[in-house]
Formats: C-alpha cells, sequence, structure tokens
C-alpha cells in the first residue's frame, strides 16, 4: 500500500491504518530502536508506543513522508525509554555514540536556547550537505539511527578501525565547520 493511501486511512480513523503501517514500516521502526535500546521488550514496546504516537498525531499532521515522521516517532520515543532507562543503567550502547558526539555538539542547553538550538540543526544541515552521498549517509546512521560501527564497516567493506577512523575524521571536520560558524565548544 502507498504511504498517501495509509495516511488517508488515518484520516479516515480506520484501525487498518495502524496495521497497514505496520505491515510496511514494522522492521524498519524496529531496528531504529534496536540500535538505541537493546533490550527486545523494550524495543518492541516503543514501536508499539510509535503505533498508538502515530494514530493519535494523523491527523491533526499530515506527514510529508510517512517513513520520515514514523522514524523521528520511533527515535524520539526510544530516546525517551533510553534516558529513562539509563538513570538506572540498563544500557551502554548507546554512551559510546554519545561519547563520540560530546566533543563536536555542546550539549548544555536549556529551554531559553531553544532558538539556539534550531540554528544548530540548520548548522549541521548546512555541514552534511557539503559531504558526500555515503559520508552524509554514514554519518546519519551513526549518529541518528545509532548503527553500530561494527555493522557499518562491514556493510561499506571496512575494518572496524578504518571505519572508526572514519567517523572521527567526519566528527573532526563536524566541530571545525561548527567552529568557523561561531559554536563554541
Amino acid at each position: 500500500m502507498q504511504d498517501e493511501q495509509i495516511i488517508e486511512l488515518y484520516l479516515q480513523r480506520n484501525e487498518k491504518a495502524v496495521e497497514e503501517t505496520q505491515a510496511k514500516y514494522g522492521s524498519y521502526c524496529f531496528r531504529i530502536a534496536k540500535n538505541i535500546l537493546t533490550i527486545k521488550e523494550d524495543v518492541e514496546e516503543c514501536v508499539n508506543d510509535t503505533w498508538n504516537l502515530t494514530w493519535n498525531k494523523i491527523p491533526p499532521i499530515i506527514p510529508v513522508s510517512l517513513k520520515a515522521f514514523l522514524g523521528k516517532l520511533v527515535r524520539d520515543v526510544s530516546l525517551s525509554r533510553y534516558r529513562a532507562s539509563h538513570a538506572q543503567k540498563r544500557y551502554s550502547g548507546m554512551e559510546v555514540m554519545f561519547d563520540e558526539l560530546e566533543e563536536c555538539i555542546p550539549s548544555d542547553f536549556d529551554v531559553e536556547q531553544s532558538f539556539d538550538n534550531q540554528q544548530l540543526s540548520e548548522m549541521i544541515n548546512s555541514w552534511l550537505e557539503t559531504l558526500s552521498k555515503e559520508d552524509r549517509v554514514l554519518f546519519v546512521k551513526r549518529y541518528y539511527y545509532g548503527d553500530a560501527v561494527k555493522n557499518l564497516a562491514k556493510v561499506y567493506g571496512y575494518t572496524e578501525n578504518q571505519m572508526a577512523q572514519r567517523m572521527l575524521r567526519l566528527r573532526k571536520n563536524l566541530k571545525t565547520f561548527l567552529f568557523t560558524k561561531g559554536v563554541t565548544i
């Protein structure tokens, strides 16, 4: 079923919308949640929460890209679960990824700096546009979807060390780019 048809089912409040969404994007959402959480039960719960959120958000929101919309929802739900569980020290997988980005992106934002967050997001998007398609995809897979360096290396035909070095170069490049735009870390 096409995304437009699925969205139309949501707009009609037809419960088949959730079934069709799960059939088309279930494994996609599961992979995103699994990259963040690793505990199967938590992953399944977050994916189910994503279906519920989607039902509640469409309408009034009508996404341009259903896949991107679902990806953002499942990522946000999974990160919220991660943060809650992290306080209980249940996860360590995401720590490595967050530590890698810590040296590039300031993390001490508060609510009053939401405008700065938007500007930072726009700067990162501008930086991503300067990269080759492969580097851009690697960066997003690693730092948005949470794919492990080991898995990326395997998919792209690198050793794990080569991929780690490539990601390090990307982070250094980002840090330099942000510094030239006046972002202090």
